[in-house]
Formats: C-alpha cells, sequence, structure tokens
C-alpha cells in the first residue's frame, strides 16, 4: 500500500483531545501536552489539536494530571479559543502588555 499512516500513539493522542464545560464554571480538558501560562484571568494550553486560550474570571487549576494530559479549570469562563501558529508569534510580548 502507497499510503501514509501515521503512528498509533499519535492516532490515539488526536483522537483524545475533548473540552468538557459544565454551566461556565467547570472545564475539563484532554489532550493537553503542556500549560504554556496561566493566571486567574487566561489559561494558555497545547493541546494535541494546537493552542488553545481560556479567558474569563476567577480562574483556577482545579485538577493536573501531565501523564494523562488532562486539566481541570474552575471559574467563570468568557471565552475559548484556539490559536494558530501566526496569530500566536504576532501576539508576543507586545500583545501581551496590551491585553
Amino acid at each position: 500500500m502507497n499510503y501514509k499512516e501515521e503512528p498509533l500513539y499519535q492516532q490515539r493522542s488526536q483522537a483524545a483531545h475533548e473540552i468538557i464545560m459544565k454551566g461556565r464554571k467547570t472545564l475539563e480538558i484532554t489532550g493537553v501536552k503542556e500549560v504554556e501560562s496561566f493566571d486567574n484571568e487566561e489559561f494558555l494550553l497545547e493541546t494535541v489539536m494546537g493552542f488553545l486560550s481560556v479567558r474569563g474570571h476567577n480562574l483556577h487549576m482545579k485538577n493536573l494530571d501531565v501523564s494523562e494530559g488532562i486539566v481541570s479549570i474552575e471559574g467563570k469562563v468568557d471565552d475559548l479559543v484556539y490559536i494558530d501558529q501566526t496569530n500566536m508569534k504576532t501576539k508576543g510580548f507586545i500583545g501581551k502588555l496590551f491585553k
């Protein structure tokens, strides 16, 4: 066969990305590769599907399981946005200053 098949571990990790939101107060995110940054207003997560920004108020990490790639966040969620590499580079230092 002449098609290129992805390794099994990549197939599993891509299928494993889910976001479950309960009442704008609790988020459970799977498929998280790394927590880039976080504070009480924004979390920046690298997931198997790209970078994810979670914005809101009084946000805090309820659970972090690095080996399973699961992050749980509590607080008032206002915004969930996937950021591609181009937008992330533009945001950079200046973007964070004028947030």
